[in-house]
């Protein structure tokens, strides 16, 4: 049994909650049946980021910033009662198709890794199934098999524009 404390109230976790939250804390961070992010960009030229390949609609770069933003909306929603989401679909979706320059797409990678890193915390430190207040339901259990699903979805669509422009493995 582990025992943690946080916000003030001592917590225990028995052993199927531990087994629970490292499985949780694995498919976050990078799966475990499939590419990550950081596998899935490692290598990519920096001229193929802002390419939409024939008859697709998004790039690289987009598809980078909407996991950013999705990830980003999600972690604020597990702990801000406060947070108000961008508007679906604009708010979610960059209009440019590449990036302004080097340091922002860096900056983009950077707080993918840091709100999954996070959210990780969260999941190791919270009541899975208790409801997230302000929302209609949901609970931290929930958002994490959505930024996961969320992330190996748009992961996979990377992979496969750099197939389609022949820069992967």
């Amino acid at each position: 049994m582990l025992i943690y404390w946080t916000n003030n109230q001592l917590h225990k976790m028995n052993d199927q909650q531990q087994l629970l939250v490292s499985e949780l804390e694995k498919l976050l961070n990078e799966g475990t049946a499939h590419v990550g992010l950081s596998d899935a960009i490692a290598g990519l030229p920096k001229n193929l980021r802002g390419v939409q390949p024939h008859n697709l609609p998004y790039s690289i770069w987009q598809l980078v910033e909407h996991i950013r933003i999705a990830q980003w909306d999600m972690l604020q929603f597990s702990k801000n009662v406060k947070h108000q989401s961008p508007d679906w679909p604009e708010g979610f979706w960059p209009k440019e198709a590449e990036p302004a320059d080097e340091e922002s797409w860096n900056n983009s990678v950077t707080q993918i890794k840091n709100d999954l890193q996070e959210f990780t915390n969260l999941v190791k430190s919270e009541d899975l199934y208790q409801q997230i207040p302000g929302g209609d339901g949901q609970t931290i259990f929930r958002e994490a098999l959505q930024i996961a699903d969320h992330n190996a979805y748009h992961v996979a669509e990377i992979i496969i524009l750099r197939r389609l422009m022949n820069a992967w493995k």
